[in-house]
């Protein structure tokens, strides 16, 4: 299928990420939130990035105001009525995804593709709650979306390979790198990464070293660009520990439990880097 136009939905981080990679690939972008500030934040935050990419010299200030050009404000979600395919970035709630999908699936073409950027909710579960469940498929990338290249492409149960190639041939196009995954909690990268994250507040946790030698061990002897309770502050904590009862959850295994610290830590309201306190303070 040729996809042309795009609705993003959530104008937050990762959908106007999306919403930028997609219009510099040469896609017309609609962004859509539920606030006109949401939306003005998301596009203030796109432009940022793209004036960084001129002073780069990566792109001419013509190109940026070509890319701009093709990003237009949505705040209603009736403008997926003309659209090839919608990617969802809404925030990570089973009720709240199925509510959105069974929407866009009476207001959308037949033809549409409804992909979600959930990075743990089961992609069969969400294409329940339309007609259309061979026409939704995961596709989740990795923040920050600019810089990073993998997209984990998730099959759900009916998902199609006509859909799941098209999404592929996509993906390609927006500079990205697709990689198929099944549909199972936490996929590859959340399912590896988020018990590694959680050992290591288990490890501060009973006092086996402090923040910094934790971090410190698995940047230097592990060749990790940023340590785990670092990177756990730059998720939030609170994404952190959503993603543990999903997979503690949906397996049944006792290795998914998430850490006490991690739970006070939230219940505290600190959350990491957005709320100024995590693990370590922000300015």
């Amino acid at each position: 299928m040729d996809i042309q136009k795009i609705l993003v939905i959530g104008a937050g981080q990762m959908g106007s990420g999306i919403a930028q990679v997609c219009a510099q690939a040469g896609f017309d972008v609609k962004l859509n939130d539920m606030k006109e500030e949401f939306f003005q934040r998301g596009l203030a935050n796109i432009t940022k990035n793209l004036s960084r990419n001129v002073e780069k010299g990566r792109m001419t200030e013509d190109e940026k105001t070509q890319v701009l050009s093709r990003i237009t404000k949505s705040l209603d979600l009736n403008d997926a009525s003309d659209v090839d395919l919608v990617i969802e970035a809404a925030v990570e709630n089973m009720e709240i995804k199925q509510k959105i999908f069974k929407q866009l699936d009476e207001i959308t073409p037949k033809h549409a593709i409804l992909a979600s950027n959930t990075s743990s909710l089961p992609i069969t579960e969400i294409a329940a709650s339309t007609k259309r469940p061979e026409q939704v498929i995961g596709m989740h990338f990795m923040n920050p979306v600019p810089v990073m290249k993998l997209v984990e492409i998730i099959r759900g149960l009916a998902t199609t390979d006509e859909v799941y190639k098209s999404i592929e041939d996509m993906t390609k196009k927006v500079g990205k790198v697709p990689v198929e995954v099944n549909d199972f909690p936490g996929f590859v990268s959340n399912r590896i990464l988020m018990p590694m994250i959680n050992e290591a507040i288990y490890t501060l946790y009973e006092g086996v070293a402090t923040k910094e030698a934790i971090d410190d061990v698995m940047k230097l002897g592990m060749n990790h660009p940023m340590g785990p309770l670092q990177l756990a502050d730059f998720i939030g904590l609170d994404t952190c520990l959503y993603i543990m009862e999903i997979l503690h959850e949906g397996f049944g295994d006792s290795k998914y439990r998430p850490c006490p610290l991690l739970r006070k830590y939230v219940k505290a309201g600190w959350l990491g880097k957005k709320t100024g306190r995590g693990f370590y303070m922000y300015e």
